[in-house]
C-alpha cells in the first residue's frame, strides 16, 4: 500500500551559520542536521529563521507505505530537485512532531513518484 500523505512546495535554505532548514509550508520548519555518528537528522523548528541564500525550491511529496515488494516499510519523503528528478529520503519516524522532536532522515533510490508535478 502507498498512500500519499502530503503534497505541497518546498523550500530548502541556509543560514549565514551554514544551517540547513526544510520549510514544507504551512508552518513545517525543520532544521536539518548532520550529527556525527548519528547520520542526518530533521529537528523541528518554532523559530524564524533568516535565509543566508536558497539551496533549492520545489515540490515535495510525503507517503507512507506498507507491503510493497520493492519500497521499504517506512514514511517517504521525495523533493523534486530538478526536471522530472525527485530525491527520496526515508523518514524513521514520520515527520518531527511535539512528541518526537527529531527524527532519522536517509536518503534512498527508492523512488514513488514518477511524473514532474
Amino acid at each position: 500500500m502507498i498512500k500519499l500523505l502530503e503534497d505541497g512546495n518546498y523550500t530548502l535554505i541556509e543560514t549565514h551559520k551554514h544551517i540547513k532548514i526544510l520549510n514544507l509550508g504551512k508552518g513545517k520548519v525543520f532544521v536539518w542536521i548532520n550529527a556525527a555518528g548519528i547520520g542526518e537528522i530533521l529537528v523541528a523548528s518554532h523559530k524564524p529563521h533568516k535565509t543566508d541564500h536558497i539551496l533549492a525550491v520545489g515540490r515535495y511529496r510525503l507517503y507512507q507505505v506498507k507491503d510493497e515488494a520493492k519500497l521499504t516499510d517506512l514514511i517517504h519523503l521525495e523533493l523534486l530537485v530538478g526536471e522530472g528528478i525527485w530525491q527520496g529520503y526515508l523518514l524513521t519516524k514520520g515527520l518531527p512532531q511535539a512528541n518526537t522532536s527529531r527524527v532519522r532522515i536517509i536518503p534512498t533510490l527508492e523512488i514513488i513518484t514518477k511524473s514532474v508535478n
